[in-house]
């Protein structure tokens, strides 16, 4: 048990600012189990390290869209009380899945790709909603103290450590289960059950083919035949019995049959994963060869033309895609595409042409707002950008994404002011106050701003200020200070 322990330490020390100051106050988790203020504000903890220091975090607008849509869609299926759900997807060619706390769900690419139909995937994303909805990571933490800071170190290292080293992953996740594996695999086992009864009720709720969860699951069993550990990652952490398929498939009987037809986006995620996880020139063979057999496929068709992109064959690109959209109703992934088009031939106006037209008719797409404002940026219409920029944050105040592309744009301008300003907000949203507050101050000595702007400039610094003395006054208390 001691070798465990110590190849614990090690591993929490191998992973990248994982260390107590960087965790949020989560009060005396003996006492009870993580509240849900508290289980927010450690699944966030966790999202930023995730976000903004892990490479294998997939920062793609349009498939984040997808899967969020996807989720969406399950999430308010059912009578569970509202609560925020953010969806993401790690570039790792591994089948898996997880909850953190507070809500945040990600999506391996390997797993993406391996579903053969929507409702399969929206079968796994079913199943780490209901782990949240009914708090088990929650739950975990109230059942004894020492197991609950164990597993809470567990699951810090193995989700951040796993993209950098597996091995790492793994021997932390085995030294955190070894002292408590006796008194919480009944207790997983329980969660996992729940976890499929909702998730199949979610499935079917949001009107998609409940077999595609005992389907998906089979499957994912009779794979690990083919892995050198016995067990693709999401069975390892999920763990399946013939049991469980079994109850699946017991339940899925006494449902109404549906055959769900795959939405077309469902396809083109798929297709545009397919090209960003090969070469150009690989990429274009293969799905030559797929439109070949597949004929007029039209995700297939979608690939090509992304893979003729990547390749630089801008004009078979272009020609491909005239004949898709021609024949295809209108989606947000064409219209993307067919902009990308244009700024690979230089021609910003034309991409701009192309957003400010799907923008009108995809009115909720993130996706197509920033590409519009990159492309008008792109195009010399950086007031425009800002004004687009500045707009959709009325919205969405907590999008990094927007804030960083004001910044962009107040730069472009030659609004200093207003291009700290803007930045400073950036570093906020990353969890980098001391950098934010060094932005504000820079705004403060660019010497463009008029009295209102340096009024907000101070209000904002004393702001942070005061915030980042109560974060290290906190560590002082707690005898966490770095």
């Amino acid at each position: 048990m001691m070798k465990r322990l110590f190849i614990l330490l090690l591993c929490v020390a191998l992973v990248p600012r994982l260390n107590a100051a960087d965790l949020p106050d989560l009060g005396d988790v003996a006492a009870s189990e993580l509240s849900p203020l508290a289980e927010r504000r450690l699944g966030e903890s966790i999202m930023r390290d995730i976000r903004w220091r892990d490479p294998a975090y997939f920062d793609d607008p349009e498939i984040e869209d997808y899967v969020n849509r996807l989720g969406q869609r399950l999430v308010t299926a059912g009578n569970a009380p509202p609560q925020d759900f953010n969806f993401f997807v790690i570039r790792d060619g591994t089948l898996n899945a997880f909850a953190l706390p507070g809500g945040y769900i990600g999506l391996h690419t390997g797993l993406i790709l391996a579903a053969e139909s929507e409702s399969e995937l929206a079968s796994v994303l079913g199943h780490e909603i209901a782990h949240v909805t009914q708090r088990h990571i929650a739950q975990m933490f109230g059942k004894q103290s020492q197991t609950s800071m164990v597993m809470l170190a567990s699951l810090l290292v193995a989700v951040l450590a796993a993209r950098s080293n597996s091995q790492i992953s793994e021997a932390a996740l085995a030294a955190g289960q070894a002292g408590a594996i006796q008194a919480q695999l009944g207790y997983t086992r329980d969660f996992e059950r729940e976890a499929d009864r909702i998730g199949l009720q979610k499935l079917e709720g949001a009107g998609f083919d409940v077999r595609g969860m005992p389907g998906f699951f089979e499957r994912l069993q009779r794979a690990s035949r083919l892995y050198e550990n016995n067990a693709p990652s999401y069975l390892r952490t999920h763990p399946l019995t013939g049991e469980r398929i079994a109850d699946m498939e017991n339940r899925v009987g006494q449902m109404r049959y549906r055959q769900v037809p795959d939405s077309p986006d469902f396809g083109f995620v798929r297709a545009k994963l397919r090209v960003s996880a090969a070469q150009p020139l690989d990429a274009v063979r293969d799905f030559e060869a797929s439109v070949a057999k597949a004929g007029a496929d039209t995700a297939v068709r979608y690939g090509l033309v992304r893979a003729l992109l990547a390749a630089g064959r801008l004009d078979d690109a272009e020609k491909t895609l005239t004949l898709l959209r021609r024949d295809t109703p209108p989606s947000t992934f064409l219209e993307i595409v067919a902009a990308e088009l244009r700024l690979a031939a230089r021609d910003p106006a034309g991409a701009v042409k192309v957003l400010e037209a799907a923008e009108k008719r995809f009115a909720d797409s993130r996706a197509v707002r920033y590409a519009l404002i990159d492309a008008m940026l792109q195009a010399g219409r950086a007031r425009e950008a800002a004004g687009l920029a500045r707009a959709a944050l009325q919205g969405r105040s907590e999008d990094p994404r927007l804030w960083a592309f004001v910044a962009r744009s107040e730069a472009a301008q030659g609004r200093r002011t207003a291009e700290h300003r803007a930045q400073a907000e950036v570093y906020v949203l990353r969890g980098a106050v001391p950098a934010a507050i060094e932005q504000l101050e820079l705004a403060r000595r660019a010497g463009d701003g008029d009295f209102y702007d340096l009024s907000a400039v101070d209000a904002r610094m004393r702001e942070l200020k005061e915030r980042e003395r109560e974060r290290r006054a906190e560590q002082r208390r707690t005898g966490r200070e770095e």
